[in-house]
């Protein structure tokens, strides 16, 4: 019981020292993404303490993800005349995204030679974490490494997504929250909020829409392209 108070309080700890680490020196690899679960690991490591017996505690975190998305509502009240006003727009580069990053994933664990398992648990990588889990349980996947892909994907996605904005000098604030809501769920959308409040609303209404959409297409998607 102890450890896994200790896993807790260790958690809330180095991620608000890591924020306090970013907010200092805004580097794309000082993000508290980042740097928490691997000051986290390393702690692991060097205490020889199970990640079973830290989880005890730690898991409480990751089952405040789900009510937490509630959470999303507060800024899309703010702005929903403007997401109104292009919901068309949203709603298709949403769609088309999500349905992109599960064939392409599909094509990529077929070119690797991936087992039947192991495809199923990285096509909902995209998709938040409870959702991605919830698709991965339903077509026969590991929910551990679908949990493992998605957090890998938005960490990934947070990290390069400011540069690729940049390189393609994308300056719509619309345009920043659907290419990181879309392809980096809520690590991006936490990234998007500092470009402005209106790139975070969107990316949180991208990211629960890639969510849905994801877990409506991917059993279908495996059966016809299950080649």
């Amino acid at each position: 019981m102890i450890v896994a108070i200790a896993g807790f309080i260790m958690t809330v700890v180095f991620y608000a020292l890591a924020k306090r680490l970013y907010r200092l020196k805004k580097h794309m690899l000082l993000t508290p993404l980042l740097v928490t679960p691997i000051a986290l690991a390393a702690l692991l490591i060097v205490s020889g303490i199970s990640f079973d017996a830290y989880n005890e505690g730690a898991h409480w975190l990751s089952d405040m993800l789900q009510p937490a998305t509630i959470a999303f509502a507060i800024p899309l009240s703010r702005h929903f005349d403007l997401i109104k006003k292009h919901a068309v727009q949203i709603l298709v580069s949403v769609l088309t995204g999500s349905v992109i990053a599960v064939v392409s994933s599909l094509a990529l664990a077929k070119a690797l030679q991936l087992n039947e398992q192991l495809l199923n648990s990285l096509l909902p990588h995209s998709a938040t974490t409870p959702i991605a889990i919830g698709v991965s349980e339903s077509i026969g996947g590991i929910p551990t490494l679908t949990a493992v892909a998605v957090v890998a994907t938005g960490l990934f996605g947070s990290i390069i997504g400011p540069s690729v904005i940049r390189l393609l000098k994308i300056r719509n604030d619309i345009a920043k929250g659907v290419l990181l809501g879309t392809s980096a769920h809520g690590a991006g959308t936490s990234k998007a909020f500092e470009f402005s409040g209106v790139s975070g609303t969107v990316s949180s209404i991208s990211m629960i829409l890639a969510a849905i959409t994801t877990f409506l297409i991917t059993p279908w998607i495996l059966e016809t392209f299950h080649f």
